[in-house]
């Protein structure tokens, strides 16, 4: 049969795209954009990884689903156009990013207040003066989470760009520097636009993985090895747990009205 609206496209679309049945998605959701997250998640919880055969690869346990989304804007706003079939209570971003500041270390977090709508694809949402913010009451479980761990963290606007190769540029760098931003990636900006777009409460946390500024910055395939294995399983950990805390509390994140 034809899909006829929008809610029977996503309805329809979001288990195509992952394999899993609507009816086991948690109402609580992480999102990434690397694999081992989620096989990860899946092994400490013993559950099965769904969809390895799918665009986006996911796991569930209890009320919380992780999902594999891929890298970049259209990935980021396909699924957050998606999971309005499930309406979910929070989704929360686990990504990496490149560091822009020089007291930004490798395996630090960045806990971003607002994101700059650099890569285009949100437009499509909002116009561009429409600004790029998180949920604040899931940025607080993150905060209190990450406390609760003992782990510092920078706060700050995160620049998100659809450039992939721009290290070379320095036009580029001088423009970032201008605008005085504490990271940069490809999907936190997107996640917080169509997720407010769709009515569903989002946040980020982002793993500082490389320092793009600088040539020995540059993420290399032996560096990202490095930055998984001694800062990766505190990035989920801290996640996992921050939406625990709005599940144990009974906290509702929602914190505008949408009209």
């Amino acid at each position: 049969m034809p899909l006829k609206n929008r809610n029977e496209i996503v309805t329809n679309w979001l288990p195509r795209y992952t394999g899993e049945k609507l009816k086991n998605f948690g109402e609580y959701i992480l999102l990434t954009n690397f694999a081992n997250y989620v096989e990860k998640f899946a092994k400490w919880n013993n559950v099965p990884v769904v969809g390895k055969d799918k665009p986006f690869q996911c796991a569930t346990a209890g009320n919380i689903t992780i999902i594999n989304f891929g890298m970049g804007s259209p990935g980021a706003a396909t699924i957050m156009d998606l999971l309005s079939a499930i309406k979910p209570k929070a989704a929360l971003f686990l990504g990496k990013c490149g560091g822009l500041k020089k007291r930004n270390k490798i395996g630090d977090l960045i806990l971003p207040i607002a994101a700059i709508r650099g890569e285009g694809t949100s437009n499509d949402y909002f116009p561009p003066e429409v600004p790029a913010l998180p949920a604040f009451a899931l940025q607080k479980a993150i905060s209190t989470t990450a406390r609760d761990y003992k782990v510092d963290y920078w706060t700050g606007t995160v620049y998100t760009t659809n450039r992939r190769v721009w290290e070379h540029d320095d036009a580029f760098k001088k423009y970032l520097t201008k605008i005085r931003a504490y990271a940069v990636d490809m999907e936190t900006a997107t996640i917080f636009t169509v997720g407010f777009y769709n009515h569903i409460p989002t946040g980020a946390l982002l793993l500082v993985s490389d320092q793009p500024m600088v040539a020995e910055g540059v993420k290399t395939a032996e560096s990202d090895k490095k930055v998984t294995s001694s800062y990766v399983d505190n990035h989920i950990k801290i996640g996992i747990d921050s939406l625990k805390q709005l599940i144990n509390n009974g906290l509702t994140v929602r914190h505008l009205r949408y009209l």
